[in-house]
């Protein structure tokens, strides 16, 4: 593992600020831009999300960079808003000239971009799970990291029965996968002679007291939350006001230290909680907390680690730093049998040869339409305010 000096991590997003338009106009930079929630609902998430980028560029610049190229950065803030995020995107790709854009985190966010990226022959590389996200007509220039609706929901709905629901509901804005989910669920507890209920609420109110009661007349015993952060600290206090007694499940993202931080334990006792699992017995996990300088790698920042290795291998493998480049190489340099290797520093050693990159987020095999084939999911729990693993599948 290379050991990055604060010079070399400043120089993947300072370059171009740095440098005289001409030289830099001389010096040829390959471009790629980070497109990450800096703030607003994402805002927990962002930031290490892009240092994790900085940080695989950073290394590979430190090893000489990639086809006789340094790699420059261009970072932009999503706000966690479809419409700042179409700004920033139009930027990165008209302004900025990058190659690729990653790290894109809300569903509604990739969604919104996605046809700027295609259209442009931008690779876009996200973390976002809504099914819908793939089934865009992207040619090829979508791939996730994150697995999709159907397999998150499918997922936890089984956590649930197999904890012993046999009355399930799921409470939600509308959002990419409600629908999804909510279809997913209605199946799982008709398999398992669970009833099933579902209620699609306005999100951003300052209380949700009604959806609260009208969801709790039927008897729930284990809930679903669909929302994020924001509206589901709201929603959770209302569900303890109203003397819920049965089981809750959230989505981590939504479920988060932030609203943990903001809800009395005593609200968020006993909740679960579910995310894809990074690969923490990895190489390219333990690279990713030295990068961040963290005990504990957040799983979106496991995968925009991979994304940039993954982009910066692609480009390597077609010898060209096109967004098309990336896109008709990304599956031969991570799945298939070639060397297993865990960095962008290592795979372009051994890409000669034949790579199979495998990342810190786990094994980075895509389907034709760009989903991840596979992941590990952890389950957690929460008690006195913190979370700890319960179970992992």
């Amino acid at each position: 593992m290379l050991k990055l000096n604060r010079r070399a991590f400043l120089s993947a997003s300072a370059a171009t600020l740095a440098t005289p338009a001409l030289l830099r106009a001389q010096s040829g930079a390959i471009k790629i831009g980070t497109l990450t929630p800096l703030t607003g609902v994402g805002g927990t998430y962002g930031p290490s999300m892009r240092d994790a980028i900085l940080g695989v560029v950073a290394q590979v610049n430190e090893a000489g960079g990639i086809l006789g190229r340094q790699i420059e950065v261009a970072s932009e803030d999503t706000q966690t808003s479809p419409e700042a995020a179409v700004r920033a995107a139009r930027k990165l790709i008209d302004v900025d000239g990058v190659s690729a854009i990653l790290g894109t985190w809300a569903s509604s966010i990739t969604t919104a971009v996605a046809p700027l990226a295609w259209e442009s022959k931008t690779m876009l590389m996200c973390v976002s799970g809504a099914d819908s996200i793939t089934k865009l007509p992207h040619q090829g220039f979508i791939c996730r990291t994150q697995p999709n609706s159907i397999l998150q929901i499918q997922v936890a709905g089984d956590f649930m029965v197999a904890e012993g629901a046999t009355q399930m509901a799921w409470i939600g804005p509308q959002t990419p996968f409600a629908a999804s989910s909510i279809d997913i669920l209605e199946q799982i507890a008709a398999a398992n002679g669970a009833g099933m209920e579902s209620l699609i609420y306005e999100a951003d109110k300052s209380t949700y007291r009604s959806e609260v009661d009208q969801i709790l007349r039927g008897k729930p015993d284990f809930i679903m939350l669909g929302g994020y952060a924001a509206d589901s600290t709201v929603l959770l206090r209302d569900i303890w006001q109203a003397g819920y007694e049965g089981k809750i499940i959230g989505p981590a993202y939504a479920v988060n230290a932030g609203l943990l931080d903001t809800l009395p334990s005593a609200v968020t006792e006993g909740i679960y909680t579910w995310e894809g699992a990074p690969a923490v017995n990895s190489a390219a996990y333990a690279n990713v907390k030295a990068i961040l300088g963290v005990d504990e790698v957040d799983p979106y920042s496991a995968q925009t680690y991979d994304h940039a290795s993954l982009t910066i291998l692609a480009m390597a493998a077609g010898g060209d730093s096109s967004g098309d480049t990336v896109r008709q190489n990304v599956r031969s340099i991570s799945q298939g049998d070639g060397q297993i290797v865990e960095s962008a520093v290592d795979g372009l050693a051994a890409l000669a040869g034949g790579i199979n990159y495998s990342g810190a987020s786990g094994p980075c095999d895509f389907n034709e339409i760009g989903d991840i084939t596979g992941t590990q999911f952890v389950f957690k729990t929460i008690s006195g305010g913190k979370p700890s693993e319960y179970k992992r599948v």
